[in-house]
């Protein structure tokens, strides 16, 4: 859960409730003001980018979310209607060329309800030279009764005018904002920093000097999350507010073998890796 000094964001001037811990709370504002000038240089809405892949590398030690291969998150992720899914996070030892050039790191996310399998996605990241964390696409599968029931969502950057965004800036500012990804009328998902100097408690434990962020979608407007990522650490808490609302709790961090890394960028999507 989210341990928070407040337990409200403002955003445009409205203050929003995230989440207590119990207890009384003070409200405390996360600061906000023009737009930080670093991030002029953050790719925006559908704006083309042209991406220097000899720029790029797929070994990402973003402070605020380090992948290196062989780690493995594993989240609680409850749902509005009380039911609770397990989503495990592995990062690969795997690597994709992607069509704009950039070779990117294959992390898999495997979503699981009951012990059964209803999303398999294979994601590509990869770091800039400045240590800005790129998302580059992704290869995603739903399923039910273990066959696949769609392939929606499913997007490579320099393919049918897929274009990548940015998932953590190198240096996170308040103001902030950027795209995330985008894919006409698939995936057009947007980010901006809202905070750098939050706490957050979740079962995996406690976490400070944290970056919150608030993601929206362009192509679902009434949807609405906030998302903290603790240093050295990663993604460790989600909260959606509107459009669904949601929960996700980091559980654990651990090492995976080797063989187990190999396996999670290149099983097909629906087959137990491990």
């Amino acid at each position: 859960m989210l341990c928070r000094a407040g337990g409200v964001a403002v955003v445009a001037g409205l203050l929003v409730p995230l989440a207590a811990c119990g207890g009384d709370q003070t409200p405390r504002e996360v600061a906000g003001g023009e737009p930080a000038a670093s991030a002029a240089g953050l790719p925006q809405s559908s704006d083309p980018v042209e991406l220097d892949p000899g720029d790029f590398t797929a070994d990402i030690t973003n402070r605020y979310w380090p992948m290196e291969p062989g780690t493995r998150w594993t989240y609680r992720e409850l749902g509005e209607d009380g039911e609770e899914q397990v989503v495990v996070v592995t990062v690969s030892s795997e690597t994709r060329k992607i069509a704009n050039g950039v070779t990117a790191r294959v992390v898999r996310d495997s979503v699981t309800l009951d012990g059964e399998l209803i999303e398999d996605t294979l994601d590509w990241y990869a770091q800039d030279r400045d240590g800005t964390v790129w998302y580059l696409g992704e290869d995603t599968a739903e399923f039910e009764g273990g066959e696949i029931t769609t392939r929606g969502g499913s997007f490579e950057a320099g393919v049918d005018g897929a274009l990548p965004g940015v998932i953590m800036p190198a240096e996170p500012e308040v103001g902030q904002a950027y795209r995330q990804e985008y894919y006409a009328g698939e995936a057009e998902d947007n980010g901006e920093v809202l905070s750098t100097e939050e706490m957050a408690d979740t079962r995996a434990g406690h976490y400070e000097d944290v970056v919150l962020t608030k993601d929206t979608i362009t192509i679902e407007p009434d949807v609405l999350e906030y998302k903290l990522y603790a240093p050295d650490v990663g993604p460790v808490l989600v909260f959606g507010v509107s459009g669904g609302a949601g929960r996700e709790e980091l559980v654990s961090v651990t090492r995976v073998p080797d063989e187990v890394a190999r396996a999670a960028g290149t099983a097909p999507l629906g087959s137990d890796y491990g």
